[in-house]
């Protein structure tokens, strides 16, 4: 009899911590849920201020970008206003750069007076 008492005692015990650990395991889930959801939640919004940050980077480098271009294009106007043979030379070395490059295969002199180009004053006609 005190061994079908030992062995009745434990099945319940092992029953009861089962039953207790179903139970403990149902009421969890629904929190575990919760709990997963609001950490997804987190690293979504994470990321979107993450690519929002590196947008607004990129803007600022882009604005920055476009202030120095904006100088550099004043300081080359203002160079050629002050300096008007450097049109000349940044002509001459894109042109050198050309035939360099084989992007020009014949060059056909033109002579000039003041960089207008010298044309025929009177046809000749009827062989005089």
């Amino acid at each position: 009899m005190e061994d079908s008492k030992i062995i009745w005692f434990w099945t319940v015990r092992v029953l009861g911590t089962c039953a207790l650990l179903l139970a403990a395991g149902m009421a969890g889930c629904p929190q575990y849920s919760v709990y997963k959801q609001r950490l997804e939640g987190e690293a979504i919004l994470a990321h979107s201020n993450s690519a929002r940050e590196v947008q607004v980077r990129q803007a600022q480098g882009e604005k920055e970008a476009a202030v120095l271009r904006a100088e550099a294009i004043k300081i080359v106007g203002q160079a050629t206003k002050d300096f008007p043979e450097y049109r000349q030379q940044e002509f001459i070395g894109a042109f050198a750069e050309a035939v360099k490059e084989g992007k020009i295969s014949q060059i056909i002199y033109v002579p000039t007076e003041a960089n207008i180009p010298i044309t025929e004053a009177r046809r000749l006609s009827g062989g005089k």
